[in-house]
C-alpha cells in the first residue's frame, strides 16, 4: 500500500490519504448545489431514463474534468465559459418561474423549453439531456477544478480525488431525482437554486475585469482572494444552496407546507371468501 501511494506523494503514506480525501470533500462539497442542478435537469425525460443520463452525465463530466486539470492555466483566459454557462442557467430559472405564473393564470403548462424543443427535432430528448448535463458540467469545471489546484499540484492525486468526487455527485444527483419524483414542491427550490447558481456564474464577467470588486469578489471567481479563503466562502455557498433545497421539505413534515400533492397508491384489499 504504501509503496502504490509513494507514486503519488513520496514515502508518506499518511499524508498521501489525507490529501486524497481532502481533495474528494472539496470536489464533493463543490459539487452538491451542481448535482440539484443535474437532478432537475434530468427531470424532463422518463422516470427509467434518468439514471442513465446521470451516468453517461458523469462519464462526460471526468473527461471534463481531466482535461481541464491539464488546462488549468489556459482556462485562467477562457473564464467567459462560466458566465456563458450562468446565464444560460439563469434563463432556464426565469422561464421555471415564468411558465409556472403563466400555469396559475391560465391553467396552460409548457413542460420544455424552447431550446429543449429546437435541439429535440434533431436528436432525441436523452442525448440532448446528456449534452446539456455535460455542457453545463463544463461550466462548472473551471471554478472546482481552479480550488482543487490551489489545493496540491499532484496531478496524478488530483486526478484521483476529483474522479471519486464526480461519483460521489452522481449518486447525490440520483437521491435529489428521488426526493424531486416524491415531492414535486422540491422542483422549485431546485431551480431557485439553479437561478442563485447560474448568477455566481455570470458574477464572474464583473470579477475577472475588476478583482477587487467589493463583495462580489468573495462570490465570483477571478476575484483578489485567498484561494483557502476563497474555498472555505464556496463551500459555505454550497452548504446553503442546498439548506434552500430541502427546507421545503423540513417545513412540510414540521407545518404541513407546502402540501405535497403527490398521489399516494391505493393499498390492495383481498377478499375474503
Amino acid at each position: 500500500m504504501e509503496e502504490f501511494l509513494s507514486l503519488f506523494q513520496g514515502t508518506d503514506a499518511r499524508a498521501s490519504i489525507l490529501l486524497l480525501i481532502n481533495i474528494v470533500l472539496i470536489e464533493s462539497l463543490l459539487s452538491i448545489d451542481n448535482a440539484a442542478v443535474l437532478a432537475s435537469m434530468v427531470m424532463e425525460l422518463p422516470e427509467r431514463q434518468r439514471k442513465s443520463a446521470l451516468f453517461w452525465g458523469m462519464v462526460g463530466a471526468i473527461g471534463f474534468r481531466i482535461i481541464c486539470l491539464f488546462l488549468a492555466s489556459f482556462l485562467i483566459k477562457i473564464w467567459w465559459i462560466e458566465a456563458i454557462g450562468g446565464f444560460y442557467l439563469m434563463i432556464l430559472s426565469i422561464n421555471y418561474f415564468r411558465k409556472k405564473h403563466s400555469l396559475n393564470e391560465h391553467n396552460k403548462k409548457e413542460k420544455h423549453s424552447k431550446l429543449y424543443k429546437k435541439f429535440t427535432k434533431y436528436i432525441s430528448p436523452f442525448l440532448v439531456t446528456v449534452l446539456l448535463i455535460q455542457l453545463m458540467d463544463l461550466a462548472f469545471s473551471i471554478d472546482n477544478v481552479l480550488a482543487v489546484v490551489a489545493f496540491t499540484k499532484n496531478m496524478t492525486m488530483i486526478i484521483i480525488g476529483v474522479t471519486i468526487g464526480i461519483i460521489t455527485m452522481r449518486f447525490v444527483a440520483v437521491k435529489f431525482v428521488k426526493l424531486m419524483t416524491k415531492f414535486p414542491f422540491l422542483e422549485a427550490s431546485a431551480y431557485l437554486i439553479i437561478g442563485i447558481l447560474g448568477l455566481k456564474l455570470f458574477i464572474s464577467i464583473v470579477t475577472h475585469n475588476f478583482p477587487d470588486f467589493p463583495i462580489l469578489k468573495f462570490i465570483g471567481s477571478g476575484g483578489n482572494v485567498e484561494p483557502h479563503l476563497k474555498e472555505q466562502l464556496d463551500m459555505i455557498f454550497s452548504l446553503l444552496t442546498i439548506l434552500i433545497f430541502l427546507s421545503p421539505l423540513i417545513t412540510s413534515y414540521a407545518f404541513n407546507y407546502p402540501k405535497n400533492n403527490r398521489k399516494k397508491r391505493k393499498p390492495k384489499h383481498t377478499e375474503i371468501d
